[in-house]
């Protein structure tokens, strides 16, 4: 395995941030705070996220996904700059503090604790275990990020809770959960009660979530590259309709469903 060391271009990239913010650098990089970037942070991961995941249905572009990186990594190197300006935190501390946060939570890496046993699943708990020691949350859950997308949190929740021996033993019981939840979903809908009806929903998607979970198959990142599917799918739908100089809207429903089968053997 390679080993990342600091290059000149690292330090080339460090001093255009810091002419960007400097006196005679843009308005727009002076004008920056913290709060201001956090739109760019967002947009910069996920399109980072895509071009990773591209990785798998397409042929492979890796500059693509290094182009990405570098548009994250300046996003996170602009806000150091902006910490750093404010006086209220540099990019000495903030290797520092990971560093030190990385070193503590494997111990069984970088201590006289190494050990090579342990499942994957063992050393998560591990982690979670030594997060909650050394943090004034007072619960284990207190460390996910309600901005989070509601499948990724109900996901992280359950990892946590994993932690203390509060899951499932394997995916068997995980599917029966399902089954329970779809049936009560099921027994509110019949009751025309909106708000039992989105308690039950939200409790399969839970489920749901712990399912993938015990698959090793995040629910987010399923659903996400279902949305893309979809997408694709029914951007060539459009495009069947209009070389036949059709519109979607004008079709019925079997000729929609008979579409739909077409774009799908198209995209195989």
């Amino acid at each position: 395995m390679r080993t990342l060391t600091t290059t000149k271009q690292l330090d080339r990239l460090l001093q255009i941030i810091s002419d960007l913010r400097g006196p005679q650098g843009c308005s727009w990089g002076k004008d920056q705070t913290l709060k201001s970037m956090l739109p760019n942070l967002l947009e910069e991961c996920y399109e980072c996220i895509e071009a990773i995941e591209q990785q798998e249905h397409e042929p492979p572009n890796n500059d693509l996904i290094a182009e990405e990186l570098g548009d994250l990594l300046f996003n996170v190197l602009m806000l150091v700059q902006i910490g750093a300006d404010e006086n209220k935190f540099d990019l000495n501390q903030v290797c520092h503090t990971i560093t030190e946060k990385m070193i503590l939570r494997h111990p069984h890496v970088f201590t006289q604790e190494r050990q090579e046993s342990g499942s994957k699943e063992e050393k998560v708990i591990l982690w979670e275990q030594i997060k909650s020691k050394k943090t004034n949350r007072t619960s284990r859950l207190d460390g996910i990020p309600l901005k989070l997308p509601a499948l990724s949190v109900a996901t992280r929740q359950g990892e946590k809770a994993a932690s203390v021996g509060f899951d499932w033993p394997d995916v068997t019981p995980v599917l029966h959960k399902v089954e329970e939840e779809w049936n009560e979903l099921q027994e509110a809908i019949k009751t025309n009660d909106l708000n039992a009806i989105e308690h039950e929903l939200g409790d399969i998607l839970m489920s749901l979530a712990s399912l993938g979970r015990h698959l090793n198959t995040p629910a987010e990142t399923a659903l996400r590259r279902a949305n893309k599917r979809f997408r694709k799918r029914f951007t060539t739908m459009e495009d069947i309709a209009t070389q036949n100089n059709t519109a979607l809207e004008k079709m019925d429903a079997q000729t929609l469903d008979a579409l739909w089968e077409k774009a799908k053997n198209q995209l195989k």
